[in-house]
């Protein structure tokens, strides 16, 4: 997963646009097949690593730390590390994170219809 060049037209439409589409600045933040499930999963409750990676079985472990980082520096969730041995890290959806469960319920319901269509 690769970043766009802050120097490209690309890089400059899709910023012009997100400044402009709340909507498309909201796909920026949670676009994505893994953003998504993550939260999905997220907002049951606090999860461990481990327990996400169980979750989401075709993820690898770079994939899902790359995206608990980018969730993470969006204030979608929060990372809390215990000072214990071994370490325990648990991962939380924040407030504006939990928001996005009925907006997740929605989707997984618009999708079930979607996929019963005979295109």
């Amino acid at each position: 997963m690769g970043k766009i060049k802050e120097t490209s037209t690309n890089f400059e439409n899709k910023k012009v646009l997100a400044d402009e589409c709340s909507e498309v600045y909201a796909a920026n933040i949670i676009g994505g097949q893994w953003s998504l499930v993550i939260c999905s999963w997220l907002t049951n409750g606090k999860m461990r690593f481990g327990e996400l990676k169980k979750s989401i079985p075709n993820i690898t472990e770079r994939m899902l730390t790359m995206q608990l980082r980018k969730l993470e520096e969006n204030h979608i969730l929060t990372r809390t590390v215990y000072a214990e041995v071994p370490p325990r890290v648990e991962y939380e959806l924040t407030e504006i994170g939990y928001e996005l469960k009925p907006i997740i319920l929605q989707m997984e319901q618009w999708g079930e219809r979607h996929k019963k269509l005979k295109i």
